[in-house]
């Protein structure tokens, strides 16, 4: 099942018509081409260093986020067989096809499941006290600190560290799990003060920002959020509705349903309680932090790194009733997930050498370039800008029409008249 799951990763970013990039891969891409200089604090540089790590043997930034992928992806399941930690679950739940399509795309949750697969190792050896007082403690804190240089939602992880170490601060580990994120909480601090401040003093005035969604529209999305990430099939919804959704949603809350059924019924042991507390604790304050931060709808994306640690322990219990059965789960994600892909394709290749021979012609390959856009959320044009990324990451997007003056400004019309895309037909 890994080699299967390896290879539908890597058809999941060939048989996409623009490699599984979004606006934030751009970013990504960009920073790492950059790198040494900061162009923005949006996101810890974790993940982008990763992505200049591998461009050093030759590759480009788009086959070195890949690679970042396929890594974090293989390290995972090499890091559970080595350690006999939760490798069967471990294999199921990166089978699964919301799990493939993040390992899959040019995002910093590749590399954070991995960091938390890490963290999870830890926390257990602290429990079962194979690791102790300050070989402990440092570990500990450096997972928790690792985690936040990648993902900024990490501070809910941190958050959910101390509190079980507060809960369980008469065992001899408590004290262990609540100075660790006192620690990490210091990082932060400093972080904060030292690099964010540095380069964008202005960062928390200009993302914090009360009463940006209503409570009705944010608690829609919230279930449809949850619904598609415990949905082990279908990850994504249609966005123009429909009764299929209903199908989609109505699955995936179900399993929420079973999934709670068998954590109140069954024993849960020390670390499956810390595994589910950072989980549980990581979506609800997904949910709350909407109110004054701005983030995209909740999906099966951005909550992935809390669902991870929730499927862990759910799918131990199911072979624990089960036995090797459920690897059948896995199995039916996985073909349902390749006839999504199929029927969705679209050629990559063709249209990286397209855009390739596009921008050499036209002298821009090695230029920073601008793409003109009246809107992000036009996502047909925007996917030729991500298109355009995979090739020359040093983009940006621009608002101001003024700027199509200029030939490395692109815009959909510049593009499309010289060339012919292999579009996804059911985008």
């Amino acid at each position: 099942m890994v080699i299967i799951t390896l290879v539908m990763t890597i058809l999941r970013f060939l048989l996409n018509e623009k490699g599984r990039v979004t606006p934030d891969g751009i970013r990504f891409m960009r920073s790492a081409h950059v790198f040494p200089e900061i162009d923005n604090t949006i996101t810890p540089l974790g993940y982008i260093f990763s992505i200049k790590f591998f461009t050093f043997f030759g590759l480009d930034e788009f086959w070195s986020s890949k690679l970042v992928g396929v890594f974090s992806f293989l390290l995972i399941i090499l890091i559970a067989k080595k350690t006999k930690f939760y490798l069967r679950e471990a294999i199921i739940t990166c089978s699964l096809f919301g799990f493939v399509s993040v390992f899959a795309a040019t995002f910093s949750e590749t590399l954070t499941l991995l960091s938390i697969f890490i963290l999870l190792y830890i926390a257990h050896l602290i429990i079962k006290e194979r690791l102790t007082n300050k070989k402990a403690l440092l570990y500990l804190s450096l997972s928790l600190i690792l985690i936040f240089n990648i993902r900024y939602s990490a501070l809910f992880i941190i958050g959910a560290t101390g509190l079980f170490g507060l809960l369980s601060f008469k065992k001899n580990y408590g004290r262990t799990f609540v100075f660790s994120a006192i620690i990490a909480a210091f990082y932060i601090v400093l972080y904060k003060l030292f690099f964010i401040d540095l380069f964008n003093k202005n960062y928390v005035d200009d993302f914090l920002e009360i009463g940006l969604k209503p409570t009705s529209l944010l608690i829609t999305e919230f279930v449809q959020g949850i619904a598609t990430s415990f949905n082990p099939f279908v990850h994504i919804a249609n966005p123009g509705g429909g009764i299929i959704n209903w199908g989609i949603y109505g699955i995936g809350l179900i399993n929420i349903l079973v999934i709670t059924f068998l954590f109140i019924r069954t024993k849960l042991s020390e670390t499956e309680k810390y595994m589910i507390l950072i989980g549980v604790s990581g979506i609800i304050c997904s949910f709350l932090i909407q109110y004054f931060y701005s983030t995209d709808a909740l999906g099966y994306r951005l909550l992935v790194p809390f669902t991870f640690s929730i499927c862990l322990v759910y799918f131990k219990k199911l072979f624990n009733i089960f036995g090797t059965k459920i690897y059948l789960m896995g199995a039916l994600s996985l073909l349902t997930g390749f006839a999504f892909t199929w029927l969705s394709k679209g050629n990559y290749l063709k249209n990286r050498k397209e855009i390739s021979n596009y921008l050499k012609t036209e002298k821009l390959d090695k230029v920073p370039l601008k793409f003109y856009v009246k809107d992000l959320e036009d996502l047909e044009n925007v996917q030729i800008s991500e298109l355009i990324g995979t090739v020359n990451s040093d983009i940006d997007f621009t608002f101001k029409a003024e700027d199509t003056l200029k030939k490395s400004t692109l815009t959909p019309h510049k593009v499309l008249q010289k060339i012919k895309l292999d579009k996804n037909k059911y985008q």
